[in-house]
């Protein structure tokens, strides 16, 4: 997995979303985290509408690190071009990639990466998030940015920087506790914030 350096997007790409996020009445919170390496998580993920807005919110902010997405977001050749150079990294979900592994040796060989993900995995409401983002934080020993879209105020941005404790019960029930007043796109979608057993 070839993760991108963390930066700043194109000015033009700023002014773009700029310009997106006036027209679709959404505003950008707080500021990203100052660490030089954290695992983003974006949630609740219950919309198509999730990413473009989530991607456009970090254009506003200007940055760029390292983000999943489906591979089939990626066959289209603009924007293929688009988001791997904003960088998106396409995943196979069909097979096992040892992705935490590869993130863990990433974080770990870097003075700095930002590397986002959505733990839900899909739109669909799920029993269960996916545990990747808290086993990547934990094994490379990097905080977790709690990022957010509010539809119900058309707000995103971050949250807290939380440092993972090892109780996976305890760690999970903070991150629960902050994401139980965003408010998602579609709520009756809404994947409880639980590992699978």
């Amino acid at each position: 997995m070839k993760l991108q350096e963390p930066g700043k997007v194109h000015f033009l790409l700023y002014l773009l979303a700029s310009l997106l996020l006036k027209l679709l009445g959404w505003k950008v919170e707080n500021t990203p985290p100052a660490a030089p390496k954290y695992v983003v998580i974006v949630a609740p993920h219950t919309s198509n509408w999730d990413y473009p807005i989530a991607l456009l919110i970090s254009w506003k902010y200007r940055m760029k690190g390292a983000w999943l997405g489906k591979e089939e977001i990626f066959r289209w050749p603009v924007l293929r071009w688009l988001f791997r150079g904003t960088g998106g990294i396409p995943v196979d979900r069909k097979h096992h990639n040892n992705l935490v592994g590869q993130a863990v040796h990433e974080f770990n060989t870097r003075d700095a990466l930002i590397f986002a993900l959505a733990p839900e995995g899909t739109r669909a409401r799920q029993g269960y998030w996916r545990s990747g983002f808290y086993h990547i934080a934990c094994r490379a020993q990097v905080p977790v940015a709690l990022a957010y879209l509010d539809y119900r105020r058309k707000a995103g941005g971050f949250g807290p920087l939380y440092e993972c404790t090892g109780d996976v019960q305890k760690d999970l029930a903070y991150i629960s506790d902050f994401y139980e007043t965003i408010t998602p796109r579609h709520p009756e979608k809404r994947t409880p914030v639980c590992f699978r057993q």
